[in-house]
């Protein structure tokens, strides 16, 4: 991706010649250039996805649109279609497809990282999600003249819930037994859960926070973090979770927040199988399909819960930018709970076959 240095003069120094590339994330060279294997020499495509993923502002985003459009750009590819000719027809066909088409799974047995199409269909939300990343490249192609329209455009996304959620919640003895279990685990395990439950933080805000982002305001103990989409946002830190953490940190003022033996950040797949192992040994009924995200996603539940809530607190808490987000969470909260199916059947129940045994 980068251009060669020309050959000096008699005389003169070599002069490197840089290009926008140069500056690029990891993530966008590197699927720049996995795509530029598949493309002819001087094609500006695979230069243009590398600037698409690299405006971007967080590196999780970067890594799951570089992760959905791959799988676009493969299917276009399969059928002989150069991605900047495809039209709604075949995008149309694209999403038709999602819908029965396996997900990558890694290989039991197999090799590091080794993955095979044996996964379950991506979800109508995962579905809408991947749609809405192949959308935005092709908006970003036609602000950069490359592309004359969005061939998604006109693609109807999947139908959501928009009160449903997939992320299985936990009651508060849960999160306490989970906690529990992470207390027992070690001071970095127990520092990591009670930070994302307690300040509401998303798996990539705190793997991205540093020692450096703590800090004090008006007496508060405050983590300075990237949030979703890449604002910063002083966040509270209460005195029990700040206590956990100079307990893991041990004197360390430097470096990544949660890091490994070696300095670097912890991998989010390595969080992901603690989490779901803590949350066996804690007994939690869904521990299976348990995922860091459900921290945050409880923390703001049980937040609501309180019976003093404010609404604007716990939007502000959850980081939510649209209130409507936060009542999505206080309405899911009492959807079990206040289900009438529950009332009808206690009414019924003493006329149904067995209803009167003692």
């Amino acid at each position: 991706m980068t251009e060669l240095v020309p050959a000096a003069r008699p005389g003169q120094l070599a002069a490197r010649t840089r290009s926008a590339a140069d500056d690029w994330p990891t993530e966008a060279l590197d699927f720049a250039t996995e795509l530029a294997d598949h493309y002819p020499a001087g094609d500006p495509y695979p230069g243009l996805v590398g600037a698409w993923i690299a405006r971007q502002k967080t590196k999780n985003t970067r890594t799951t649109y570089v992760r959905q459009y791959r799988v676009w750009d493969t299917y276009t590819r399969e059928r002989s279609t150069h991605p900047l000719q495809a039209r709604f027809p075949l995008a149309e066909a694209f999403s038709r497809h999602l819908e029965t088409a396996p997900t990558m799974r890694p290989v039991k047995g197999g090799a590091r990282g080794q993955k095979a199409p044996i996964g379950p269909p991506r979800s109508d939300a995962a579905r809408a999600n991947l749609l809405s990343a192949c959308s935005s490249f092709y908006t970003y192609a036609v602000r950069a003249h490359a592309a004359e329209f969005d061939p998604f455009d006109l693609v109807a996304r999947p139908e959501l819930d928009q009160d449903g959620s997939a992320t299985q919640g936990s009651t508060e003895e849960e999160s306490a037994r989970l906690l529990a279990a992470a207390y027992e685990d070690g001071p970095r395990s127990y520092a990591l859960l009670l930070t994302m439950y307690t300040v509401a933080l998303r798996l990539d805000s705190a793997l991205g926070a540093r020692v450096e982002d703590l800090g004090t305001d008006k007496g508060h103990r405050i983590l300075n973090v990237r949030l979703k989409g890449g604002r910063r946002k002083p966040k509270v830190v209460p005195p029990a979770t700040g206590h956990a953490i100079d307990v893991y940190l041990d004197g360390r003022t430097t470096g990544p927040l949660f890091q490994t033996r070696t300095g670097n950040p912890l991998d989010p797949a390595y969080v992901w199988r603690l989490v779901r192992r803590l949350a066996a040994k804690a007994g939690i009924a869904n521990a299976a399909t348990f995922h860091p995200h459900v921290l945050k996603h409880d923390a703001v539940t049980h937040a609501l819960d309180a019976p003093d809530a404010k609404l604007h607190h716990v939007q502000d808490f959850a980081d939510h930018k649209d209130p409507r987000t936060t009542r999505r969470y206080d309405r899911r909260r009492g959807r079990y709970d206040n289900s009438p199916g529950y009332r009808i059947a206690a009414r019924i129940a003493e006329r149904l076959p067995g209803g009167d045994d003692d």
